[in-house]
């Protein structure tokens, strides 16, 4: 899994709806494994009530960096 430009996290942070600042540091601190990633995200969506857009943005986000 690479690590998304800052490019690519703005944009996913700049969607409606999202809470930009949960995305961006997500997204930036993932690390390299999407299964981890993906655990994390379930984890910590449930335990600070990320709305669904967030937690969209943020699964898209692991969709991109896990591409080749």
């Amino acid at each position: 899994m690479r690590k998304l430009t800052i490019e690519e996290i703005e944009k996913l942070s700049a969607r409606k709806g999202v809470k930009a600042i949960v995305v961006k540091n997500f997204l930036s601190t993932m690390g390299s494994n999407a299964s981890d990633a993906y655990g994390n995200l379930s984890q910590d969506a449930r335990s600070y009530k990320w709305n669904a857009a967030t937690q969209k943005a943020i699964r898209d986000g692991i969709v991109l960096a896990n591409k080749t």
